[in-house]
């Protein structure tokens, strides 16, 4: 197997909610919701939205549709400046995420907050001075 994460798929409630939610934040994309699953472009890795009943169904078809409080999983957005990291979580705000954690320096020498979507996803919006980033903006991991 190629070491590589090719989508990442959230399980959503509301498609439409989410597609205006993802849009507000600029993620591009390249799908409509009226077509029952959204992809949006972003740098290295595709981040698509599928009904989460339908996913559920998708995985085995008698998997239940259960999503309830921390799922040992987080998605992560870096940022090239630290004032960005700030920026972003008051966007994503705007746009209708709570707010879990406010941007505060952190024990491995960075500045990082979170936030949850409207499905209780949870981001992390981080930055540090040591990272690099590739051309489309992934992080470079030596």
């Amino acid at each position: 197997m190629e070491p590589r994460v090719s989508i990442i798929t959230l399980g959503v409630r509301d498609l439409e909610r989410s597609y205006q939610f993802y849009t507000q934040l600029g993620f591009p994309s390249s799908k409509n919701p009226e077509e029952g699953i959204v992809f949006f472009k972003t740098g290295g890795v595709c981040l698509a939205l599928y009904p989460l009943d339908s996913l559920a169904k998708d995985v085995s078809p008698n998997m239940a549709a259960v999503k309830e409080g921390f799922s040992g999983v987080t998605l992560a957005h870096n940022t090239r400046t630290k004032q960005q990291v700030d920026e972003v979580l008051a966007l994503a705000v705007s746009a209708g995420a709570k707010l879990e954690k406010p941007a505060q320096e952190v024990f491995w020498g960075g500045y990082s907050g979170y936030f949850s979507d409207p499905d209780g996803y949870l981001w992390e919006v981080a930055y540090a001075d040591f990272w690099q980033f590739n051309q489309d903006g992934s992080l470079v991991i030596e």
